[in-house]
């Protein structure tokens, strides 16, 4: 099987200077979720433990990520960091086109924002291995979240 990855070149501005939205990200302890975007992790430096899928106290999922991870975040998909390395830094990657990401932290009913993240469509690549990658193939298999 040969993979082909798809390279794009954004514009620059004043806080990351290869990027149109801030680049780079430490430990965030606040939990928190993108009603209107995907978001995707780059772990470039440090490890971290991160709680995904809940705001409020119980539930959700840990997950421990480290230098060179991956992960990618579903619009509407709570996350914090609960602990971190000190060095802990990753980059935050995001569908061609998003627009500016708004920060959630679970202060509305959780179905008040059931058409905004349906809204928002389906990623066409893979963020690492592109068209051929796995994630298009799971997107595909019409999962849903619990809200």
């Amino acid at each position: 099987m040969t993979l082909s990855v798809d390279c794009y070149l954004l514009g620059p501005t004043n806080d990351a200077p290869n990027s149109r939205l801030s680049g780079t990200w430490g430990h965030i302890g606040e939990p928190h979720f993108h009603p209107n975007t995907h978001e995707c992790y780059g772990i470039f430096q440090g490890y971290s433990t991160l709680l995904i899928g809940k705001i409020n106290d119980g539930g959700g999922i840990q997950v421990d990520v480290n230098t060179g991870d991956v992960i990618v975040l579903p619009a509407g998909t709570a996350h914090s960091s609960l602990r971190s390395s000190d060095d802990y830094r990753y980059i935050g990657v995001y569908p061609k086109e998003c627009p500016k990401w708004t920060n959630e932290m679970g202060k509305r009913p959780p179905a008040s924002f059931v058409q905004t993240i349906g809204a928002v469509a389906m990623p066409q690549t893979d963020p690492v291995y592109g068209k051929q990658g796995p994630l298009v193939s799971l997107w595909n298999a019409k999962l849903k979240a619990k809200l």
